[in-house]
């Protein structure tokens, strides 16, 4: 059985992040949770403003549910994010979702780099789909290495540095 390729519409660079893994967190003053930390875009409508009350301006708004955001901060009831591009801001938290998810990122900003998505945590296992760059998964689980992912029409393995929304080396369970 062939593998099949999963793509955007958009053509989309996304770009491997580089950041201090997880593990490295100071708990956030707010939340208690790690700081920075992966969550997602939990409404069909979130305002990212320039500081952190509804009086600064909207400076952008996400309009895709399941984006993964780096919190990188935190004040109140409202985080500063940072998203796939570097562009940061502040939304309220309740607009965020602990659910993580990944965007498939190219190497070297190849904008036709596709991504094998492999049956098992093996790079000679099968391959069972191929995704573009900018793809949207879910992350089910990493063990440092390898991610088991799935979405629209895909489930299986990706390496780790393949992902923007996961940090370096991290396991999630």
């Amino acid at each position: 059985m062939g593998a099949k390729l999963i793509g955007l519409l958009a053509a989309l660079v996304i770009t491997p992040a580089v950041a201090a893994p997880q593990a490295d967190g100071q708990p956030g003053p707010s939340s208690g949770l790690p700081v920075p930390r992966f969550v997602s875009i939990k409404s069909e409508r979130v305002n990212v403003r320039s500081g952190p009350n509804r009086e600064n301006q909207v400076d952008w708004v996400y309009t895709r549910v399941g984006l993964p955001v780096e919190i990188i901060g935190e004040y109140d009831n409202w985080r500063h994010i940072r998203d796939w591009e570097g562009s940061e801001g502040w939304v309220l938290h309740s607009l965020l979702s602990g659910k993580r998810t990944a965007l498939v990122a190219a190497v070297a900003k190849k904008v036709d780099d596709v991504v094998a998505i492999r049956s098992s945590a093996d790079p000679k296992s099968a391959v069972t789909a191929r995704l573009q760059s900018g793809v949207l998964a879910t992350v089910k689980r990493c063990d440092g290495q390898w991610c088991r992912i799935s979405g629209q029409g895909f489930d299986g393995w990706i390496e780790e540095e393949r992902l923007w929304g996961v940090y370096p080396g991290e396991k999630v369970e």
